[in-house]
């Protein structure tokens, strides 16, 4: 998972630092704040969340973007949290579950990762589905957490492909 150049981080212990953080930036801090984050997500900027001092004492930063370029719908600030709430609340019930989470990675670069939770939410009669991934690309010098929408239609032919009850 997260990397500097000698020490990794297992990923049950990234993916709750990744929580915790998502859920203090959006779903904890104040509104006016968590809106602003937003906002400059949404315009497709990378926005830094904190730097956290690991056991070792070394820091690192956490940067956090957006792309949304599968949302269906208009995407304002209640539905991205809406979608937000899901997710962390499907990730920490994982994770206290002690279940194993899917990661999917980039072929030619490990560094960059989807994790196999996702989070549908409807607004306005629209279903969209939310995952989280990072990229722990060290030569950047930081770890962006990534939140992306997905094309529902892909969930949607899974579930009519995988037959009632298996």
């Amino acid at each position: 998972m997260a990397q500097n150049p000698n020490k990794s981080i297992p990923r049950d212990q990234f993916l709750t630092i990744a929580v915790n953080l998502l859920y203090k930036a959006f779903l904890e801090n104040r509104r006016t704040e968590a809106k602003n984050v937003f906002r400059d997500m949404a315009t497709g900027r990378t926005v830094h969340l904190t730097n956290v001092v690991m056991e070792d004492k070394s820091q690192v930063r956490f940067d956090v973007a957006l792309d949304h370029s599968e949302y269906r719908g208009k995407l304002n600030f209640g539905a991205f949290r809406a979608s937000l709430a899901m997710l962390v609340a499907q990730l920490s019930d994982a994770l206290r579950a002690g279940k194993d989470i899917k990661v999917f990675s980039e072929q030619n670069n490990p560094d960059n990762v989807v994790f196999g939770l996702s989070a549908a939410t409807e607004d306005e009669g629209e279903v969209n589905v939310m995952v989280l991934g990072a990229d722990s690309n060290t030569a950047r010098g930081s770890i962006e957490l990534r939140l992306q929408y997905l094309d529902p239609a892909q969930f949607a032919a899974e579930a009519q492909a995988t037959p009632a009850g298996g």
